[in-house]
């Protein structure tokens, strides 16, 4: 039996969620009621696990009713009674945030923090339902709401809810969550990356509240192969009794959906199938592109009898052909710049719409219509701001360097981060590359897993492109012939590869005399290059860390990459200074990574004016270098 291609793909995301033990979050939520927990939170730092683990290291929580642990948030029932734990009385963190900024003893800690949060809240009607929402927590979260167990989930850039209907009080909630943010070889990314592992509740929290039946997932976006009519799938989450073992459940009645968009005049109504999901065409002949140059978005109501939606999406085409990227069946360069989630103007985890709005509007400012958000996923509030502002967007998960390629749950990882990603972003039309992967070394077990990873990309949303950064090798018998011969190559749509000549191969002299073989006929875009330089620091252009080295770097490299057939795009390392721990360069560094175009203050690096300028000359040029 072949399953429809939207069901196999909703049941290998189900399982997916099931081995992390929770659940995707819904779509949209900061648009439904509910109650905002951001704000400040409780805090014990635990790096011995006493909260969690008993003396002969067994979880509290492994035993039903819980005999101890900093979950039950409990008081002393009298003066007698020994509790060594009293998040009343902690230090408080201010989430969304993660703890290393916010104060100077945890800068470099890694390990478990607990939060907790108390909260009131009834909600509007008696039979809707109510989920706790997390934007992202920093990497494993265990949660708890009145000393009970929801769940746990793995991965930390990534949004997941739980469902609490009935489990939320009047007054007086105790909302607990165990953050570890200790790295792993296990994990994705694993022990050994170039950024700051920032730990904590880094994103929004909210509780959500839907009717009994509401839409939970849906994608909006045109028709595969079409710029004029417009595919909707929906699908509707409804609460019920749990069915007998000796019984098989009956199907769920069909439920009416409405879709339209009303900027167009345009509206479909139909009813779920078995598995809850309705499909809609609309033609659409005068809808208006999305695009760099004109982020055009139109207003989309999704709604039942009991829910409804509002979104303003953008509705445009990506595609290859030959050695071109084609936006709207048009040939695009895309101008780009990499950008870490971080400010560095506070040194912390960018969190905020109003972070977003910074960030991106410095890549406008210096001329870019694409943006690589490296090395794992942005918050939500990036893609959203991109899709008003007219960036185009490159998305990754952290699979990063050297992870273990052979461990099927380092895979289920894996997957279900990219899973979130996707389903988090896939209505944005900023998002136009889904990468699985940053500078992998190539094996067999490497191509198999990465392999797994575009076909996953692909089920889940087959409108956008999907590649990784790849690396460079040289040829043994001339340090000055680049190969990029990479065997994952025949599985993406671009050819994408990280290049630092110039600064970790050669000095920047070494440009002009460096020739390519490339192995496959594909889009070239040059993911990243770059240099260090302290934002302040001059000399002339040899000179190591200055902001003339970094300068003359970066106009050797433009002018070597337009000697490219193939050259498409390219992504410099990096818009801003960001910290990093493999960085100790006293005076120099002080554990900041330096290839910004603009320092940690703030101030643009005469690099900066390089790539703008040169940006600005390719804006109305021909595709082609």
């Amino acid at each position: 039996m072949h399953l429809p291609r939207t069901l196999a793909v909703i049941i290998a995301w189900l399982c997916l969620m099931t081995a992390l033990h929770a659940d995707t979050a819904p779509l949209n939520v900061l648009a439904r009621p509910g109650l905002n927990l951001n704000g400040k939170w409780a805090m014990i730092i635990d790096p011995y696990e006493n909260g969690y683990y008993d003396y002969r290291h067994q979880p509290y929580d492994a035993t039903e009713p819980a005999t101890g642990g900093y979950f039950l948030d409990r008081k002393p029932a009298n003066k007698s009674e020994l509790i060594e734990y009293d998040f009343d009385t902690a230090p408080t963190l201010t989430v969304p945030g993660d703890w290393n900024s916010q104060a100077e003893r945890l800068l470099y800690y890694e390990g478990s923090v607990w939060y907790r949060r108390k909260f009131d809240y009834t909600p509007s009607a008696a039979d809707h339902r109510l989920f706790l929402y997390f934007g992202a927590v920093n990497y494993r979260a265990d949660v708890y709401l009145n000393g009970k167990k929801l769940g746990t989930h793995i991965g930390g850039f990534t949004p997941f809810a739980f469902e609490v209907t009935g489990q939320v009080q009047p007054a007086g909630n105790s909302l607990v969550v165990r953050v570890d943010d200790t790295r792993r070889v296990e994990a994705v990314p694993t022990v050994n990356t170039d950024w700051w592992n920032y730990g904590g509740l880094t994103r929004d929290v909210l509780l959500v509240e839907t009717p009994a039946v509401f839409i939970r997932d849906y994608q909006v976006q045109l028709k595969p192969g079409s710029s004029n009519t417009i595919q909707a799938i929906v699908r509707l989450d409804r609460a019920g009794p749990a069915a007998s073992a000796a019984v098989a459940p009956a199907a769920p009645a069909p439920v009416a959906v409405r879709v339209s968009l009303p900027d167009l005049g345009l509206s479909a109504s139909g009813q779920t199938d078995a598995d809850g999901v309705a499909r809609f065409e609309l033609p659409a002949p005068n809808l208006a592109l999305w695009s760099p140059a004109s982020p055009r978005r139109h207003t989309v109501e999704l709604s039942t009898p009991g829910d409804r939606i509002s979104e303003k999406i953008g509705f445009r085409t990506i595609a290859v052909r030959g050695a071109d990227i084609l936006l709207n069946g048009e040939s695009v360069f895309l101008r780009g710049i990499c950008l870490h989630e971080e400010n560095p103007l506070r040194g912390g985890r960018a969190t905020t719409e109003a972070d977003a709005r910074l960030l991106l509007g410095w890549a406008r400012e210096l001329g870019c219509n694409f943006v690589r958000l490296a090395h794992y996923p942005h918050n939500e509030y990036m893609a959203r701001v991109a899709d008003e502002l007219g960036l185009m967007l490159w998305e990754e998960v952290p699979v990063y360097w050297t992870i273990q390629w052979e461990n099927p749950d380092t895979l289920t990882n894996a997957q279900a981060q990219l899973t979130e990603l996707i389903i988090r972003d896939r209505n944005r039309a900023s998002v136009i590359i889904w990468s699985v992967a940053n500078e992998t070394p190539v094996s067999e077990p490497r191509t198999r897993f990465l392999k797994t990873l575009v076909d996953t990309a692909r089920s889940l949303d087959p409108t956008r492109l999907v590649s990784a950064a790849m690396e460079v090798h040289t040829d043994p018998a001339d340090s000055n012939h680049k190969i990029v011969d990479d065997p994952f190559g025949q599985y993406t749509d671009l050819l994408s590869f990280n290049q630092y000549i110039g600064w970790y191969d050669g000095l920047p002299d070494k440009l002009p005399k460096v020739r390519w073989t490339l192995a496959y006929e594909k889009p070239v875009v040059i993911s990243e290059f770059g240099a260090d330089a302290l934002q302040g620091l001059h000399g002339d252009k040899l000179t190591r860390f200055s902001e003339e080295y970094q300068a003359d770097l970066y106009a050797q490299t433009l002018a070597m990459l337009q000697k490219i057939p193939q050259w498409r795009g390219a992504t410099p390392w990096i818009l801003c200074d960001f910290r990093s721990p493999r960085r100790p360069l006293a005076n120099v560094q002080d554990g900041w990574n330096r290839k910004g175009l603009i320092g940690e203050n703030g101030t643009r690096k005469q690099a900066f004016n390089i790539l703008r300028e040169y940006y600005e000359s390719r804006r109305f040029t021909a595709v082609s270098p």
